[in-house]
C-alpha cells in the first residue's frame, strides 16, 4: 500500500501546484497584487474561493481570511491593495472558473492532507523507526523505492544512501564524474540544515541509520520507535559535532541506554541471556532427577534380592 498511496500522493501534490499557476496566472489580470501577498499555494486557493473578485470584498470576508491567513497585516494588505489595483475587471464567465477551481483546489487539499495523515499513521504503526528517523514522506517514498519495507531493510546503507538517484550514479559511471552523494534523503531535514561542505558526511551517517531502522522494523517482534528516537538524537548531536560543536556519545553507550529501557518495559528480551537462563535450568531438572533415579535403583535391587 505504501507503493500505491505514495504514487497517489505524489500526483495529487503535481495535479494541485499546475492548478494552482493556472488559477494564479487568471487571477494576476484582475487581481496583480494578489501573488505577491499570498506567496503559499494552499492559502492562496483559499484565499481566493472566498474573495473571486476584488470588487466583491468587504467587511464580512476579513474574519475568514484573517483566519485562513492568521496574519491580520496580510489581510489588511489585500484590503489595501484591491483598491488600489493595476488589474483590470474581471467577466463573469472568469469569475465563475476562478470559482470552481478554487473549490476543485480545495477539495484536493482535503484528499491530500487526508492521505498524508493516513500515511503517517501507518508507517507509525508499520515502520515506528524509519517514522521516527526520517519522517513520514521520506520513509514512505524510501519503501515505495525500495519496492516494500523487506526489500529495504535488505539494501545496504551505501545503496539506501543513494536511492533515487540512479540515472546520476550511471551518469556518473559512464562519463567518470564525480558520483552522486544523495538520493531521496535529499528531501529529509537533516540534508537541508547541513551545510556544502558537510552534505556528505551527513548523508552517510543518516543512510547508517535508516538501514539499521529499516531492519528493526521489518524484522523486529515488538516494534517500537524507542531505537528511531535515539537514532534520531545521535543525527542531531552529529549535526552540531560537525558545526564544531561537542563530540557525540558513542553509539555503544546510546543503544546500551535504550536496550535498558526496553528490557524494563518488557520490549526487548537477550537471547544470550534467555539461553543462559535455559541452559541453567535445564541442568537444575538434571541434579533433581539423578536423585530420583538412585532412589529406584536401591529399590528394585532390594526387590530383587527379595525374589531371589
Amino acid at each position: 500500500f505504501f507503493v500505491n498511496d505514495t504514487a497517489t500522493t505524489e500526483i495529487y501534490t503535481q495535479a494541485f501546484v499546475g492548478s494552482v499557476r493556472c488559477v494564479q496566472e487568471t487571477v494576476a489580470w484582475h487581481f496583480t497584487e494578489l501573488n505577491q501577498l499570498v506567496p503559499d499555494n494552499t492559502i492562496f486557493a483559499h484565499v481566493v474561493a472566498i474573495i473571486e473578485s476584488r470588487d466583491k470584498l468587504s467587511e464580512e470576508m476579513k474574519e475568514q481570511l484573517i483566519e485562513v491567513t492568521k496574519d491580520e497585516e496580510v489581510v489588511q494588505g489585500i484590503f489595501d491593495a484591491a483598491k488600489s489595483s493595476m488589474g483590470q475587471d474581471i467577466t463573469d464567465m472568469d469569475k465563475d472558473m476562478l470559482k470552481k477551481l478554487s473549490g476543485r483546489l480545495i477539495q484536493m487539499i482535503k484528499y491530500r492532507e487526508n492521505m498524508q495523515n493516513y500515511l503517517k499513521e501507518r508507517l507509525e504503526c508499520v515502520t515506528p523507526n524509519l517514522a521516527s528517523l526520517i519522517g513520514e514522506n521520506v520513509g514512505a517514498r524510501l519503501i515505495s523505492h525500495a519496492g516494500g519495507l523487506v526489500n529495504l531493510a535488505k539494501l545496504p546503507a551505501s545503496t539506501i544512501q543513494i536511492l533515487g538517484a540512479e540515472k546520476a550514479l550511471f551518469r556518473a559511471l559512464k562519463t567518470k564524474g564525480n558520483t552522486p552523494k544523495y538520493g531521496l534523503i535529499y528531501h529529509s531535514t537533516y540534508i537541508g540544515k547541513a551545510t556544502a561542505q558537510t552534505k556528505g558526511r551527513v548523508s552517510r551517517s543518516l543512510a547508517n541509520k535508516l538501514a539499521m531502522a529499516a531492519r528493526l522494523d521489518a524484522f523486529s517482534l515488538k516494534p517500537t520507535n524507542k531505537i528511531g528516537e535515539a537514532f534520531k538524537g545521535q543525527m542531531e548531536e552529529r549535526m552540531k559535532f560537525f558545526a564544531n560543536g561537542p563530540k557525540p556519545k558513542k553509539n555503544a553507550d546510546v543503544m546500551a541506554e535504550v536496550l535498558k529501557e526496553m528490557r524494563d518495559e518488557g520490549l526487548y528480551i537477550d537471547t544470550t541471556v534467555e539461553k543462559a537462563r535455559v541452559t541453567v535450568e535445564g541442568e537444575a531438572e538434571k541434579v533433581e532427577e539423578e536423585p530420583q533415579s538412585e532412589e529406584m535403583h536401591d529399590e528394585e535391587a532390594q526387590t530383587v534380592k527379595l525374589l531371589f
